[in-house]
C-alpha cells in the first residue's frame, strides 16, 4: 500500500463466513476476517446475518466498506485489522502511534530521525518496523508527555 495516498479500497468479496477479501487500490489483495467485531459490537449485529454479510460492497471512492441497512467499515480501519491478522503487529502499532499524534509522514520521519521514505514504508507495512523504532516511536511520546 502507498502510504503517500489514502488507503483506499479498489474491489471486495465476500470470501467465507465474516471474511472479505479486499483489493487495494495498489493491487495488494489481503482478506480480513471480521467475525470478532460482527459478533462483538452491537452496531454490526445486522451482518451476523450471513446473507446481510455477504452483500458487502466497496464504498464510495473506496473509503469503506458497506452494506445495506447503512452500515459501512472504513478502509483504515479494515487495513489495520488486515495487517493484524497477517503478523504485521509492528506495523499496526507504528500506524497507530502517527495516529494517536496525528503525524504526517513527513513530520515523523523528524520525529524519529528517519527519512520520509523510511517512514513511508513502515505504514505502508513494506518494511517490517524494527523495535528500536517502535522505542523512539515511545520515547519520542516521554518526551511529548514531558514537555
Amino acid at each position: 500500500m502507498s502510504a503517500t495516498k489514502a488507503i483506499r479500497i479498489g474491489s471486495v468479496r465476500c470470501a467465507g463466513d465474516f471474511i472479505l477479501r479486499l483489493r487495494w487500490v495498489d493491487g495488494s489483495v489481503m482478506a480480513v476476517d471480521l467475525s470478532e467485531p460482527v459478533r462483538r459490537l452491537k452496531g454490526l449485529r445486522p451482518l451476523r446475518n450471513k446473507a446481510v454479510f455477504a452483500q458487502a460492497a466497496k464504498g464510495e471512492g473506496g473509503h469503506s466498506v458497506v452494506w445495506p441497512g447503512d452500515l459501512d467499515m472504513g478502509a483504515d480501519r479494515l487495513w489495520e485489522l488486515a495487517l493484524e491478522q497477517s503478523g504485521h503487529h509492528d506495523t499496526v502499532a507504528f500506524i497507530r502511534w502517527r495516529r494517536r499524534h496525528e503525524l504526517s509522514l513527513t513530520q515523523a520521519a523528524e520525529a524519529l530521525g528517519l527519512s520520509r521514505r523510511q517512514v513511508a514504508y513502515y505504514a505502508s507495512g513494506k518494511h517490517p518496523v524494527p523495535r528500536t523504532v517502535l522505542l523512539a516511536c515511545k520515547g519520542w511520546e516521554a518526551e511529548q508527555r514531558a514537555a
